[in-house]
């Protein structure tokens, strides 16, 4: 689900039932490595990034958000950024790990609806977009 867009970027969030707080900061030009990024989009992309680990910590207080940039099955540049629980199906493990519980309806459990989070999220990275 499409949350916000900035001139160079875009959020969204991962329609995943098991991890309702799963959110990706996905770059519009297509690049594969972060790196290929000139420093100052690399500097922004980061901002959003962090601006959107900062809403899932201030509105949720996850056990821990984790953060990677994988693309190796879609090699163009985007980072997940997904709040965890000790409570949810994977946990301690990764998300593409294997499970270790069963837990019905992690939405639920949030404390929050997912329109509210998104809300959240897209005030945070808009005002990124502004400073443009």
């Amino acid at each position: 689900m499409l949350v916000a867009t900035g001139r160079r970027w875009r959020v969204i969030r991962a329609e995943d039932p098991a991890f309702p707080a799963f959110y990706r900061v996905v770059w519009a030009e297509h690049v594969a490595e972060f790196s290929s990024l000139p420093v100052s989009a690399r500097a922004e992309c980061m901002s959003v990034v962090c601006a959107v680990e900062q809403v899932l910590l201030r509105v949720l207080r996850p056990t821990k958000v984790n953060l990677a940039a994988l693309g190796n099955v879609v090699p163009h540049l985007h980072w997940h950024v997904i709040a965890r629980f000790d409570w949810d199906s994977h946990f301690p493990q990764p998300i593409w790990g294997e499970a270790q519980r069963h837990v019905d309806s992690a939405a639920a459990l949030l404390g929050v609806t997912l329109p509210d989070l998104d809300r959240e999220v897209a005030l945070a990275v808009g005002e990124l977009s502004r400073e443009d």
